[in-house]
């Protein structure tokens, strides 16, 4: 079996996919659609970052993919219904970078409100300013949170413990935390908080949704952070309303478009302005959440590989089973159509195979069920479960 892992993954998914067995490629930059078909060619596992897009396109043009791993929180990077479509199991790392995201908001936070880069600036310019003028503490501040999960919401806990007042939106109905107030709309947020950062993920419908009504809805020399995606914000509006003054600064990690590797040029027009803060999406990007990644995500996919585990697949029903031992596994990837496991069933009775162990586990339109038996698998039998009306997908596991 080969993997291929793209955009600079931790050495420890290598070491992991190479500890099941399985041949690795790393690739250090992103691949376009053309450049992906090619690469993908008798390969069935695939890693990748947020640059390079596993499209419908280059998912029809590889039958020998069977998972792919997104080596990040967000998987908008992936088309899920058709890698669904085609069996194909999707897994991400919802949870490995939070920490590192969230200690570079507060680090953005506190920058701005002392004015740091533009105290940088001025001494990289042999300017001496000491001053006190536009310098504020955080304490006491009220920080507007627009999305509430794991990051936005061990942000509001490490806020308070600054001494910060938290009030946030979400879309969704969400438990507020300590002392974090939960506002019934964006508007009202925007209405209060000092500091208005974004945590929002990357489905279609949140594409630039933070535009000039929001932007011009914040109280005037707020500051602004965005941790989240690029293609959420009017960079445009952005850009006047700093010029203007109606928003004291901002800290932007991610934008609608980036280079695809290191060291490509990069422009955006929010450069050269001053107490605007610029990084090259690196909010996940420390050594401690890039190793927790690689672990995470790897072992989904060894997981995936070895034993047909679908626990905390982002597109396919969620099942993990513990193998008998000294059985074979048979996982049946299908259509969510009544009576596929009765028939699955008969079909193993038809040729005297016996089950050990078996699940079934739904999801939308497809269902998944993963049976042990007690022999070496029949060939009969495999047959004629992959002939079944509604098969997706069939492996066969030892």
């Amino acid at each position: 079996m080969r993997a291929l892992l793209l955009e600079n993954l931790h050495p420890k998914a290598t070491e992991i996919l190479e500890g099941a067995g399985i041949d690795v490629e790393n690739h250090g930059g992103a691949m376009d659609e053309d450049e992906l078909i090619e690469a993908l060619k008798g390969v069935e596992l695939l890693g990748l970052r947020s640059k390079t897009q596993l499209t419908e396109r280059v998912i029809e043009a590889s039958p020998s993919l069977i998972s792919v791993g997104a080596f990040s929180i967000g998987t908008n990077q992936i088309d899920l219904a058709a890698a669904a479509r085609k069996g194909i199991a999707a897994f991400n790392a919802p949870f490995s970078n939070t920490r590192s995201v969230v200690e570079m908001a507060v680090s953005e936070m506190i920058s701005l409100t002392r004015r740091l880069p533009d105290h940088n600036r001025m001494l990289h310019q042999g300017i001496w300013n000491k001053s006190a003028d536009g310098a504020h503490e955080i304490r006491s501040r009220t920080l507007g949170i627009v999305g509430y999960g794991n990051i936005g919401s061990q942000l509001s806990v490490i806020a308070e413990a600054l001494g910060m007042n938290v009030i946030f939106y979400d879309s969704a109905e969400k438990l507020a935390l300590s002392n974090a107030t939960r506002m019934p709309t964006l508007e009202s947020l925007l209405a209060e908080a000092d500091i208005v950062t974004l945590h929002v993920d990357g489905r279609p419908g949140n594409q630039g949704f933070f535009g000039p009504d929001q932007i011009n809805a914040m109280k005037p020399g707020a500051l602004f952070l965005n941790l989240s995606r690029g293609f959420n914000v009017d960079i445009d509006a952005l850009c006047a309303a700093l010029e203007s003054g109606h928003i004291g600064g901002a800290a932007i990690d991610v934008f609608p478009e980036e280079p695809k590797k290191k060291g490509d040029p990069f422009v955006t027009p929010l450069q050269n302005m001053p107490n605007v803060i610029l990084t090259p999406h690196i909010g996940g990007s420390t050594e401690e959440a890039q190793r927790d990644i690689g672990i995470f995500v790897a072992t989904r996919l060894r997981d995936y590989v070895q034993n047909g585990s679908t626990s905390l697949s982002v597109n396919l029903p969620n099942l993990s089973l513990e193998q008998v031992s000294g059985s074979y596994r048979i996982a049946h990837l299908h259509s969510n159509i009544p009576g596929v496991l009765a028939a699955v069933n008969h079909e193993l009775a038809q040729h005297d195979v016996n089950i050990e162990a078996q699940l079934l586990s739904t999801r939308g339109d497809l269902g998944y069920v993963v049976t042990d038996i007690a022999a070496g698998t029949d060939s009969g039998a495999l047959e004629a479960l992959a002939s079944m009306p509604g098969t997706v997908r069939l492996r066969v596991l030892s």
